[in-house]
């Protein structure tokens, strides 16, 4: 049951694929709390995914856009403005994705034109998408971007492969973009660093189950669930938290903090 926190705002959500996806949680959650959205996802992607039965369920537009498009993010600024009727709220940039990963190219022998491919994807996106925004003046004042990211953006995890550069570059663009973003419109933007999740993209990576595992013995209150992820994202898309911009915010567990956890070497 809802508190309201989001009562009278409007936003895009882009990514939810299926169940399993975070942004699919957000989506719920957001509308939950009285918000009205807007679904996007590209376009192959709402073909198999399972985003128009969201969209039925939550009674939100879906809108297919290539976040890596400029001619379909302005496209999909100009019908989210007309179907809330003004200038929105909040965004949420939920998209990642890796063909060296996919295709299981080793990081010391990757495929550059798919290197370049995954930083267009997974990070240029987000600074598309704010770049039209911008340009379009879709946001209102007090806004709040929001894009997920992971701590391989700080830390090595070999077999995150080049996905762990396109996360720093992503976080990169919130610091910069938010100082424009916050004298501009007084809009933040964050990015939010989340535990290992059951994702229909997070399984694909190499020994994912295993590492899920270990995360969770070394996080104190143990992994951060995609639904906990949703109530985050609601907490900073709310007035709440105005004044937090700029910032990359761990969302897991206390993992980002540990040196050691005795559970992993049997000593508890």
């Amino acid at each position: 049951m809802g508190n309201n926190l989001l009562q009278g705002k409007k936003g895009i959500i882009f990514g939810a694929l299926d169940d399993q996806s975070i942004a699919w949680k957000v989506a719920e959650r957001c509308v939950e709390e009285g918000a009205e959205i807007v679904l996007t996802n590209a376009p192959v992607a709402l073909r198999f995914g399972g985003i128009h039965e969201l969209g039925e369920k939550l009674n939100a537009k879906v809108i297919a856009a290539d976040a890596t498009s400029n001619e379909d993010l302005e496209n999909l600024m100009d019908q989210s403005m007309e179907t809330f009727g003004g200038k929105m709220d909040f965004i949420l940039h939920s998209i990642g994705m890796s063909l060296n990963v996919r295709k299981k190219r080793e990081y010391n022998d990757i495929n550059y034109d798919w290197m370049h491919k995954t930083f267009d994807i997974s990070a240029m996106s987000f600074h598309r998408v704010m770049q039209m925004a911008m340009k379009k003046d879709a946001m209102n004042e007090w806004g709040s971007i929001l894009a997920l990211t992971y701590i391989a953006a700080q830390r090595v995890f070999p077999d995150y492969n080049e996905m762990a550069e396109s996360k720093s570059l992503l976080e990169s663009f919130a610091r910069s973009f938010g100082y424009h973003w916050a004298k501009a419109k007084k809009v933040r933007v964050n990015t939010i660093s989340q535990s290992p999740t059951m994702t229909t993209a997070g399984s694909g990576v190499k020994g994912f189950e295993e590492f899920f595992s270990y995360s969770d013995k070394m996080s104190p209150l143990g992994n951060a669930s995609a639904g906990a992820c949703a109530d985050y994202c609601v907490s900073l898309f709310s007035d709440l938290t105005r004044y937090v911009t700029m910032q990359n915010l761990y969302h897991d567990g206390g993992f980002s903090n540990m040196g050691m956890a005795p559970e992993i070497l049997n000593l508890k």
